[in-house]
């Protein structure tokens, strides 16, 4: 008998101060069987991130052919396909010629990835990559509960997560293009 995704009710105040955003946003967040709480975590913070009207949450780790989260128009273009965590480059390429943007929030060991990938994918000018840090990461993700209730602040590129008792700096370092 195959595993069952476990669901997580989400909510994220967001302010945007940056893009000027302010929503209150609640989903439902299904976290595959293979998914660690860092990449569910990674997912939500994306989400946030770049958020817009008609962001999705794409099937992600069960079809290989959907990435993380996606936004796409009315005549169903991809406008904007997210990528979390270290995909190779043959990945990225194969994205950026999905979407008219694609975007990689990436968490993990990054400098490892980055001398491997970045030097492969550095002419693909339609890719966005940002780097989260991962002792801040890990903060946040450790121990989630299955109801989730988050501020979540942007401004001059740094999120601040508030959450019932705690408050988490989230800085983060853009490796090629911009949000």
């Amino acid at each position: 008998m195959a595993l069952q995704a476990t669901t997580y009710k989400v909510h994220l105040g967001l302010s945007d101060v940056d893009r000027g955003i302010y929503e209150s946003v609640r989903m439902t967040v299904a976290r595959h069987p293979s998914e660690t709480e860092q990449r569910m975590t990674a997912r939500i913070l994306a989400y946030g991130l770049w958020y817009q009207e008609r962001l999705a949450f794409g099937r992600g780790l069960s079809d290989v052919d959907e990435p993380a989260l996606w936004h796409k128009s009315l005549d169903d273009r991809i406008e904007h396909w997210i990528e979390v965590g270290q995909p190779d480059a043959e990945r990225l390429t194969w994205c950026s010629r999905r979407a008219e943007r694609v975007s990689l929030l990436l968490y993990g060991n990054p400098r490892v990835w980055a001398n491997k990938v970045l030097p492969a994918v550095a002419g693909l000018r339609n890719l966005n990559i940002a780097v989260l840090p991962q002792e801040a990461l890990d903060a946040l993700a450790i121990d989630l509960p299955r109801t989730i209730d988050w501020g979540v602040m942007i401004t001059d590129g740094v999120l601040y997560i508030s959450d019932a008792d705690m408050q988490h700096e989230l800085p983060l370092k853009w490796l090629q293009g911009e949000r």
